[in-house]
């Protein structure tokens, strides 16, 4: 494994990260989670991503399991702030200072620890001042339940505000986490130099696309048996997107002598595509087995030389998404 400092900050994580979004409490069953925590860990997997409304809340629950026994200074772990994880009251969602005093410490109890290393706004909100959010992030700091503070799906403009108020607040906002991709950029054009400006680095989700571009869907045929596309409470709703243009699909599948062509398989090419780019950190990685975990990491420390970016490229050519307005729509504007 490989490990890269996040930010400019002291801290450094594994740039092979292990998440479990859409998988632990829900896709999978506990066993096969703690099967794949303990995959990643024999990987050399120090980093794990979750966040509170993750299976509202089982996620954590499960993770905090997985984990128990390990030695706790030995791990990076993360969590994130912003969806209701359990209630539908006003005060259960955004950046509010109650919602987030209160959600961290449902957090630690979920996940079994007294603090968390990074503790992410899971989106922007638009209901709250920043400046009252990031007092309160202060606040969690201060009192040692996270060492660091980041977002995700933020846009370059709210980053650098942000990253301001908290200079001013002596707290550290040393990450990022957006989707990104060979085939979703949207970060390329404002967030990478804003953040590497700053001092900020990515931890991007999605690196596979929802498993798109491992190639095993193909174009006019019936997605496999037990993949994501078919499991309604799993995921299918997030893949859905990529499945329905079969030129993309064809596009992909012209990937694998590429993939080839560097002794990879098509998701560890996906994986290395992502760790190119010097402001990412880390790619975060799920499984619903510990064969993909173990398949995923191999794509540690791996090098894609220049030729073979620009011939991914060249494939993918416009089925790329780079428009980075897109970014500012993640975020939802409570009532």
């Amino acid at each position: 494994m490989e490990f890269r400092r996040l930010g400019r900050s002291g801290l450094k994580i594994s740039e092979i990260t292990y998440g479990n979004w859409i998988t632990h409490g829900s896709q999978v069953e506990e066993d096969a989670a703690q099967a794949c925590v303990r995959g990643a860990l024999d990987a050399g997997i120090t980093t794990f991503d979750t966040a509170d409304v993750y299976a509202a809340g089982r996620a954590e629950e499960v993770l905090g399991r997985a984990l128990a026994g390990q030695r706790r200074e030995s791990l990076e772990i993360f969590t994130k702030v912003f969806w209701p994880a359990s209630g539908t009251g006003p005060n259960d969602r955004g950046l509010g200072r109650k919602h987030i005093l209160e959600s961290i410490d449902a957090s630690l109890r979920r996940l079994g620890t007294d603090y968390v290393d990074l503790y992410q706004a899971h989106r922007f909100d638009h209901g709250t001042p920043l400046e009252e959010t990031m007092e309160a992030f202060a606040d969690v700091v201060r009192s040692g339940k996270a060492l660091y503070i980041g977002v995700s799906e933020w846009t370059a403009e709210q980053i650098r505000q942000a990253h301001e108020l908290a200079r001013d607040l002596r707290i550290s906002l040393i990450s990022s986490q957006p989707e990104y991709s060979m085939l979703w950029r949207v970060i390329e054009s404002q967030v990478v130099p804003t953040c590497e400006e700053l001092g900020v680095s990515q931890i991007v989700w999605s690196p596979i696309a929802q498993g798109v571009l491992t190639g095993k869907y193909r174009p006019g045929q019936a997605p496999p048996a037990g993949s994501r596309a078919t499991d309604e409470a799993g995921g299918a709703g997030a893949i859905r997107r990529w499945l329905e243009d079969d030129d993309l699909l064809g596009r992909i599948q012209q990937l694998r002598a590429l993939a080839d062509q560097a002794g990879l398989t098509m998701a560890q090419l996906a994986v290395a595509w992502v760790l190119q780019n010097s402001n990412v950190a880390a790619a975060i990685i799920g499984a619903s087995r510990p064969e993909q975990v173990a398949e995923n990491v191999q794509a540690a420390g791996v090098t894609l030389e220049p030729e073979l970016m620009k011939a991914i490229d060249e494939t993918l050519g416009d089925k790329v998404e780079r428009d980075p307005a897109i970014t500012a729509t993640r975020s939802p504007v409570f009532d």
